[in-house]
């Protein structure tokens, strides 16, 4: 009788273990990509001292499931979090700012497109929370992922710090964690587990649209956005640039330009136009609002109107240089056909563009 009891218990520490699935933290399991790491005991806990850099989950394929990790964080900038369904440079993320602990973006559920992560665009309470993160102890993060829906739970919250819709279609890809910048961060205790999946409590907060927005452009090809400082030979820029791509507004704010075009791809090139065309049924002036990431000129029928800079920290240190309709300008519209093309060059944040007229009044859209 003892030797049943005795299997019985070793079949069922195995079950779950198989179920939870703790990932050992060695380079066998794991695909270490940073500036250094040590493994070490730390804080109670068998740990990964990772700094600059993430680690990929060798031989893991996630669609659905529940993921989990504790991190000690320290009061510095660092963005330590959590990447699932990663196929080649698109996936799902969602990662904390400890360096912002108790404000309304402590932390941030984001995708990545193309290699980049559009947060300047995915902001707000819809994806952000405020959090009081603790300095002196670990804090347990629970991902849980069902098909496009995710939540997150922070310090074993019964109830879902988070819930959001995901960026991307269903589909399987990697686990990938990433730790702190030049400062490191202690991570312990992986678990990937693909049989739990229940969402709790899912009330994603909504998100008002923006009216009267331009709902499609049209995306050129990259060039070098220093082909943008002479004025007055634009058109031959113009002139060589090839078409194809068109870009929908996302979220009733912006369109996404990295949904079409590759930013870091080893070409030479940050800048793409995204156009529109305008017939006006005579000779006007009309109030244009518009929004930008990260730096745009504004050209109206091959000539340049207007320039900006709407970078992260380009204003003041807390600028944010997230996307809105912050500016305006006058267009001088000819009677007929007009063509209006954004330059739009990206650095770090989002690839973005956005737009509407005060009103249509005798204009119209040309497809």
């Amino acid at each position: 009788m003892k030797a049943i009891q005795l299997t019985y218990l070793l079949l069922c520490t195995v079950s779950l273990a198989t179920a939870q699935n703790s990932i050992p933290l060695d380079t066998t399991h794991l695909q270490i990509t940073a500036q250094s790491y040590v493994l070490e005991h730390y804080k109670g806990k068998d740990a990964i001292y990772l700094q600059a850099g993430s680690m990929a989950l060798k031989d893991v394929t996630f669609l659905n499931g529940t993921i989990e990790f504790d991190v000690y964080l320290k009061e510095t900038q660092a963005f330590p979090g959590l990447f699932f369904r990663t196929n080649a440079s698109d996936g799902e993320q969602w990662f904390m700012r400890p360096h912002l602990s108790g404000k309304p973006d402590a932390n941030q559920a984001a995708p990545a497109t193309k290699g980049i992560t559009p947060w300047q665009l995915y902001f707000g309470p819809k994806y952000s929370f405020a959090y009081t993160y603790k300095y002196d102890d670990w804090t347990h993060v629970k991902v849980v992922v069902n098909n496009d829906k995710a939540q997150v739970f922070l310090d074993y919250s019964e109830k879902p710090n988070l819930s959001w819709h995901l960026f991307h279609a269903p589909k399987e890809g990697g686990i990938s964690i990433r730790g702190g910048n030049s400062l490191a961060l202690h991570i312990a205790n992986i678990k990937v587990n693909t049989a739990e999946y229940e969402l709790i409590d899912f009330n994603p907060i909504e998100r008002q649209p923006i009216e009267g927005l331009i709902q499609e452009w049209a995306i050129s090809d990259k060039f070098e956005e220093k082909l943008l400082e002479d004025p007055t030979a634009l058109s031959d820029v113009i002139n060589k640039r090839t078409w194809g791509r068109t870009i929908q507004v996302e979220e009733g704010t912006a369109a996404n330009i990295s949904r079409v075009q590759l930013l870091r791809d080893g070409r030479a090139g940050e800048t793409v136009f995204a156009k529109i065309k305008i017939n006006s049924d005579k000779d006007q002036i009309k109030l244009f609002h518009f929004g930008y990431s990260d730096r745009v000129v504004a050209i109206l029928n091959g000539q340049a109107i207007y320039k900006g800079d709407n970078g992260w920290r380009t204003r003041d240190y807390r600028y944010l240089g997230t996307i809105g309709l912050f500016d305006g300008i006058y267009l001088n519209l000819k009677k007929g056909e007009n063509t209006l093309l954004m330059a739009v060059s990206e650095s770090f944040g989002g690839w973005l563009i956005t737009g509407k007229f005060e009103d249509n009044k005798g204009i119209k859209l040309l497809h």
